[in-house]
């Protein structure tokens, strides 16, 4: 079985039509896909506009319907913290992310580039790296009580200009203590993803979380499932196989698989 509910289409960031995410997910034997557009924050480029946002629930629906024989498709939402939508309704299920901190009115995004980030250490956090992250998780851990919320996406987001740990070791116990106050935050709420969206776009070489994070997320026993932040249909199993390999390694046994019912723990060897 393969399953990914973290894709983006045209309708917000991602380069292709739903249509075609579908054809070519049917092509490299997904299961299962969901779609999940960037919830419209009114600063954000890469976010669906209020209009769109109708007509990209539309359009999943019907293309659900069309390709029900070949693929199950799913219509979801990332929704960013800076405006939450506060109902799961009409979507099956949400992804909750933070692309952006705000400090003293100023608001820059985490993940858009280095030079960005950079920028956003100095102005907003003095280049002091621990305060950025210690903001950062304590932000993330306010979704654990969002109930309309399924998946934390990317949980350390923060850590993807640092495949080189230029900014800070994925090890150094001060930093390692501030993730671990989110995962304990979740455990038992949410369900965190393997996120291998950093790969396709040659950031990172290995998947959000860190290993050490996965293997304390084991230890507390928080529930996972693998998405591939697809933008790029041609890359919507990237990653898959080595990230499967770092799942099991990590002591992980099961995954959840999003079903009509809602979320099921699934033995992870049903997974490809």
């Amino acid at each position: 079985m393969r399953q990914n509910l973290h894709t983006h289409s045209t309708y917000c960031d991602g380069k292709n039509e739903p249509r075609e995410m579908i054809e070519n997910a049917i092509e490299k034997r997904f299961d299962i896909l969901g779609f999940s557009g960037h919830g419209y924050v009114p600063f954000d480029t890469a976010s669906m506009s209020i209009e769109n946002t109708s007509e990209y629930i539309k359009e999943i629906r019907r293309l659900k319907e069309e390709f029900r024989e070949q693929i199950t498709i799913y219509l979801g939402i990332e929704e960013d913290m800076e405006n939450r939508i506060m109902t799961k309704e009409p979507f099956d299920f949400v992804i909750g992310s933070c692309h952006f901190l705000t400090k003293d009115g100023q608001v820059l995004p985490i993940d858009y580039s280095r030079g960005v980030f950079e920028y956003m250490l100095d102005s907003m956090f003095s280049n002091d790296y621990l305060s950025l992250a210690e903001t950062y998780y304590r932000k993330i851990m306010r979704m654990a009580d969002w109930q309309e919320v399924d998946i934390i996406g990317h949980l350390d987001l923060i850590t993807k200009f640092n495949e080189d740990e230029s900014f800070i070791r994925f090890d150094d116990p001060a930093y390692v203590r501030h993730a671990c106050d989110a995962v304990d935050a979740f455990a038992g709420k949410k369900i965190l993803e393997v996120n291998t969206g950093a790969i396709a776009r040659q950031y990172r070489r290995t998947p959000y979380p860190a290993i050490n994070l996965l293997r304390y997320m084991h230890e507390k026993g928080v529930s996972i499932c693998l998405n591939s932040d697809c933008h790029n249909a041609e890359y919507l199993d990237c990653g898959f196989r080595d990230a499967l390999e770092m799942i099991r390694a990590c002591g992980y046994r099961s995954m959840m698989k999003l079903t009509t019912e809602g979320f099921i723990e699934t033995d992870i060897d049903e997974f490809e």
